[in-house]
């Protein structure tokens, strides 16, 4: 009955092998003997009774100890023989007829539980010689013949011997031929040279040596990587009488090494940006000249319109538009590609990067393959340069990654006249892979960041507004690199009195969320504006507004994780800094309030630089701790400086280092705040910048003396007509005669009502500037409304009436009561 045997590398089947097996070997040349593990003999041979004279009849079931002449010697130390894999050694026994005989024997242990016996030992028979001389033919002719390397022999001379076949092959030269020839002068240049010197050394120590060579047997195309080894050969008083010579041929090893080297190299030289362009400059870089030539990366025309690559990436019919993205040649200029970097060209149904594209997968070409000769015929330049350059070899990759086709990646062999072989093209394959995946992640980032940085810029102020207050610069710049567009923002909200609000902000993060609650943040900091909340007050409002965002988000997780609705838990993962400021042009007065964020800059007329020293607050988000507000005179002329923590602070400096050289940068002189905001970013980020930056100045105004009048008005309902010709005068005094007709009206209504409805004190306020303001405070703290009066009310109809006759109108409360506001807009003279 067959049983199939499982080899290394195959299975066979044996039948009748074994019997066959048996006559070949001649089993009775060997005393065979099993024992199992309590030393009884199971099993007993011919060869053993030839040894010994005992039949197998009068041994086996027997202890195997009676067969010793003498104990078996046990050197100490050993363990016993139980615990031995494998014992050999001399043991006395005794012959059936009396003698005592010493056997060498072989004996080894089968692990527990294998099948057959425990022990199985063997001596080999001696009584039986093989033919005189067969030993040393044997020898020579294992020498010839061996299959497994080229072996040489040389004497003291360094003359070479003997040599077997292998070694023929490799020389292309017969023993005979070599016979008495030095190693140098049969394979003559460098590598034959130190061969010689090495079996130099090897005579003169003794030691061996070992050596890699590179050479190619004439008639050959290609290179075969050599193993050598040179041992010194020695007669039986140990005097060296020559040298061996043994090289192994390790080409394919030596080749698969260079691969796995190929392979690492890319994958620490390829995706070291996101940048599409680089990254395939990457893989042109890597691949030549350790695979190609020539290498060519193009990447469909396509992908430049589009966010989404099309569905069909290849036309059914063509032409296919690819752009060359990188090449790479071992030419200087790579004269060998028809079509220059950057540039789009048509590639039709036939050639070779169409149809690669078309099936999804790699290709070898010859360019004389009738495909290749058919499309060369329609491209004359391409043709002339395969012929300049004596192109013979080819390969195409498609780039592809997740489901996404990017393009296709050329490889020419022109100068390297092997051609290529399936193993370049599975190795052009993983490197290509490779690639692919880093330049689809780079074109992903690209869009991301692209869309990122539209919806940012959408969301900032496109120009600032007009208003007298300040005179302001700002500079944005995204981040480079990696880290993406972030959250930065600032703006500048005109309040009422002639006021006006100063705001930079800086979320957590980068992309899309970042710029997405930037633009939140923002609207809600000009909406709490609109209603003129005091500094500290907004931020409290604004943390708050965080904090629910970081609720939901937590909130949205947890249900998509499973989680309860409801189970929230807030992480602080969203969060912002913000720094708000009010400057008042009438009083110069400027209210600081920051959360978290780096304190501004003031910059007196006379160019000292000094910061605003803030009291310590929590970013927005986190919550538990009060914001306070700081507030200072700004002479006129001043300039307030808010920023970012990305202008002050980088990986190659801290943030004291940062704010130092700004206060340098912003106390030189400059011709103009656009000047002044170039030159910040320029002594401060001489390179792209690793994170957003944000930078707002602003020149402070004041309002002459003359441009304001203030009355203090009697809580008494007769005051008001006195008030009404206190203003027309004012106003006379201004200029303003086209004015006052609804500036007496909108005083004569809102003092009356304060009269009325309100606590005293009463003030009227009137500040003359680009526009008329009229202002009236009071100590109550109720604010008006907007009503529509029915037709028979007596009243309820004034503040609808100011709404109508003024730009704009409204009211803010104070410390110690409200203001109620209303903005005319002035003809020009």
């Amino acid at each position: 009955m067959e049983q199939p045997v499982t080899g290394g590398r195959a299975t066979r089947s044996y039948g009748a092998e074994p019997e066959a097996l048996e006559a070949l070997v001649d089993a009775s040349l060997t005393a065979r003997v099993t024992l199992d593990e309590h030393g009884i003999v199971t099993g007993w041979n011919a060869g053993a009774e030839r040894l010994l004279g005992y039949p197998a009849g009068q041994v086996t079931g027997r202890r195997a100890a009676d067969l010793l002449a003498e104990p078996i010697p046990v050197r100490g130390g050993l363990p016993t023989l139980a615990d031995l894999p494998r014992w050999n050694g001399d043991i006395a026994l005794r012959h059936r007829d009396g003698r005592k005989l010493t056997v060498r024997i072989l004996a080894h242990h089968r692990p527990p539980g294998a099948d057959g016996p425990a022990w199985l030992v063997v001596s080999a028979l001696t009584d039986r010689q093989p033919p005189a001389g067969l030993d040393e033919s044997l020898v020579s002719w294992s020498f010839a013949q061996s299959p497994c390397c080229a072996l040489a022999i040389y004497d003291t001379r360094l003359r070479l011997r003997r040599a077997n076949a292998d070694m023929e092959r490799a020389t292309a030269l017969t023993e005979e031929e070599m016979r008495g020839l030095r190693v140098s002068e049969i394979s003559g240049g460098d590598a034959g040279r130190r061969a010689e010197h090495d079996m130099a050394r090897v005579l003169r120590t003794g030691e061996s040596e070992y050596e890699e060579n590179y050479l190619r047997a004439p008639g050959e195309s290609h290179e075969h990587a050599w193993s050598v080894f040179l041992s010194a050969l020695r007669d039986h008083e140990g005097t060296v009488r020559g040298v061996c010579l043994a090289a192994h041929d390790m080409t394919e090893q030596f080749w698969a090494r260079k691969r796995l080297q190929l392979i690492a190299e890319a994958g620490r030289r390829i995706g070291s940006t996101l940048d599409v362009t680089r990254t395939a400059q990457e893989l042109a870089d890597v691949t030549v000249p350790a695979l190609a030539d020539f290498v060519s990366v193009d990447l469909l025309a396509t992908l430049d319109d589009v966010s989404e690559p099309p569905a069909r990436a290849v036309p059914v019919d063509g032409p296919l538009l690819l752009r060359r993205a990188a090449l790479r040649s071992v030419t200087p200029g790579a004269p060998e590609s028809a079509v220059p970097a950057g540039t789009v060209d048509a590639y039709p149904a036939g050639s070779m990067p169409f149809e690669s594209l078309r099936s999804g997968r790699p290709a070898l070409h010859k360019t004389s393959d009738p495909a290749f000769t058919a499309w060369l015929a329609r491209d004359p330049a391409r043709a002339a340069r395969v012929r300049a350059f004596g192109i013979h070899s080819a390969m195409t990759v498609p780039l592809a990654a997740r489901g996404t086709t990017l393009g296709v990646a050329f490889f020419v062999r022109h100068r390297n006249q092997e051609p290529f072989r399936h193993d370049d093209l599975v190795l052009a394959g993983e490197l290509v892979a490779r690639a692919a995946v880093s330049i689809d992640n780079a074109r992903r980032y690209t869009r991301e960041r692209a869309t990122a940085v539209t919806l940012q810029r959408s969301l900032l102020p496109r120009r600032l507004p007009r208003q007298a207050a300040v005179e302001v610069a700002s500079r944005y710049l995204p981040a480079g690199g990696q880290a993406g567009v972030g959250g930065d923002w600032f703006d500048v909200i005109p309040l009422s009195g002639a006021r006006v609000a100063l705001v930079v902000g800086d979320v957590v993060g980068h992309g899309l969320v970042a710029s997405a609650t930037m633009g939140r943040l923002r609207t809600a900091v000009r909406t709490l504006a609109d209603i003129d909340l005091p500094c500290d007050e907004l931020l409290t409002h604004l943390d708050d507004l965080v904090a629910r965002l970081n609720t939901e988000e937590e909130t949205e997780e947890g249900d998509a994780d499973g989680r309860a609705p409801g189970s929230a838990r807030t992480t602080g993962d969203l969060g912002a800094t913000c720094l708000y400021a009010v400057y008042d042009p009438v009083t110069r007065h400027c209210c600081f309030a920051g959360a978290g964020h780096p304190v501004p800059a003031v910059v007196s007329p006379e160019g000292t630089v000094e910061l605003v020293g803030l009291p310590t607050a929590p970013p927005l988000g986190v919550g538990g701790l009060p914001y306070e507000s700081t507030e200072v005179v700004v002479p006129e002329g001043s300039l307030l400086a808010l920023y970012t923590n990305g202008l002050v602070e980088t990986p190659e400096r801290d943030l004291d280092t940062g704010v130092g050289r700004l206060r340098e940068a912003l106390g030189r002189p400059a011709a103009s705040l656009d000047a002044l905001c170039d030159r910040v970013l320029a002594d401060l980020l001489p390179q792209r910048p690793a994170d957003d930056v944000a930078l707002l100045i602003a020149r402070t105004r004041a309002l002459d003396a003359r441009q304001v009048a203030t009355w203090a008005v009697p809580s008494d309902p007769s005051a008001v007509a006195q008030t009404r010709k206190d203003v027309v005068a004012q106003m006379e005094r201004w200029g303003l005669s086209d004015a006052v007709f609804v500036t007496e009206l909108v005083v004569s209504e809102l003092v009356t009502n304060a009269i009325r409805h309100a606590e005293p004190p009463v003030q009227l306020r009137l500040i003359h500037d680009t526009t008329l303001i009229c202002e009236v405070s009071d100590g109550g703290n109720t604010a008006p409304h907007l009503r529509r009066a029915r037709t028979y009310d007596e009243g309820g109809r004034g503040l609808l009436l100011v709404a109508q006759l003024t730009e704009r109108w409204g009211t803010r409360q104070s410390a110690t009561g409200k203001t109620i506001w209303a903005e005319q807009t002035l003809t020009p003279a």
